[in-house]
C-alpha cells in the first residue's frame, strides 16, 4: 500500500541512517512532563517511507463509538518485543534510544507502533499512553515520524493552551516524566493539503 508522498527538500538521500542524539532539546512542559526533539534524526526518512507504506502488513480497525460502529482514521501495526521490525534501521533507532534514555528510563524501549496517516482525513483523538504503567508511573514514548509533516499537539490534561510541533521526514519526538498522564496528545484533522505521514512509537514493555 503507497501513496504519493512529495520528498522533502532537505532529504536528498535514498540511504538511511540515524545522527547522533546530542542534538536533542528539551522543553519542560510542567508538573513533571517534558518533551525531547530532534528534527531530522534519520536520513533517508523518505525512502524509509516508501518501504513501510508498502511493506508493512496495515490493518483497518472498527471501533465502537456511543451507538454505533465507526473506522479508526488512521491504519496501524503493532511489533511486540521480540518481533523482528520491518526494517533494519527501526531496531537500531530503538536501540539508540534505549542507551541515550537508559539513566532516565531505567530499562529499555521494547514495543513498537505504527500508524499511517494517509492525507489530512485521517488523525487520532486527544489522548495519553494511559493504558498499562503509563496509567500511574512516569514512562517514556518516543516518535519517529517519517514521510509529510503532521502537527503533533500537546495540552495539558483536562484542557489548556495547545503545543503544536509539526513531525515528519525523520523527525523525533520523545515524550517523558509525566508527560502520559499530565497531558495529552493528538493528531488533529487538517483541512489543509497534507501528505501521507507513518509515525514509529517506541514504548516500554507494559506502556500503552
Amino acid at each position: 500500500m503507497s501513496t504519493h508522498l512529495q520528498g522533502s527538500l532537505f532529504d536528498q538521500t535514498d540511504e538511511l541512517g540515524l545522527g547522533p542524539l546530542d542534538g536533542l532539546r528539551r522543553t519542560v512542559l510542567g508538573a513533571g512532563a517534558w518533551i525531547d526533539l530532534l528534527p531530522g534524526w534519520l536520513s533517508g526518512a523518505d525512502a524509509l517511507f516508501e518501504r513501510l507504506a508498502a511493506d508493512v502488513p496495515w490493518r483497518a480497525e472498527r471501533r465502537k463509538m456511543y451507538d454505533q460502529t465507526v473506522d479508526v482514521p488512521r491504519l496501524l501495526a503493532y511489533y511486540r518485543a521480540g518481533d523482528t521490525l520491518p526494517h533494519p534501521v527501526l531496531a537500531e533507532a530503538r536501540d539508540a534510544l534505549s542507551a541515550h534514555y537508559v539513566a532516565e528510563l531505567g530499562e529499555p524501549f521494547t514495543t513498537a507502533g505504527l500508524c499511517y496517516y494517509r492525507d489530512g482525513r485521517d488523525s487520532v483523538a486527544w489522548h495519553g499512553d494511559r493504558i498499562g504503567r503509563g496509567a500511574r508511573e512516569d514512562t517514556m514514548v518516543a516518535i519517529l515520524s517519517v514521510g509529510a509533516p503532521r502537527d503533533l499537539a500537546l495540552r495539558p490534561r483536562g484542557g489548556g493552551d495547545v503545543l503544536r510541533r509539526p513531525l515528519g521526514h525523520g523527525d523525533l519526538i520523545v515524550m517523558g516524566g509525566s508527560c502520559q498522564r499530565t497531558w495529552e496528545h493528538a493528531i488533529p484533522k487538517s483541512t489543509r493539503a497534507a501528505g501521507p505521514r507513518i509515525s514509529i512509537q517506541f514504548r516500554p514493555s507494559g506502556v500503552n
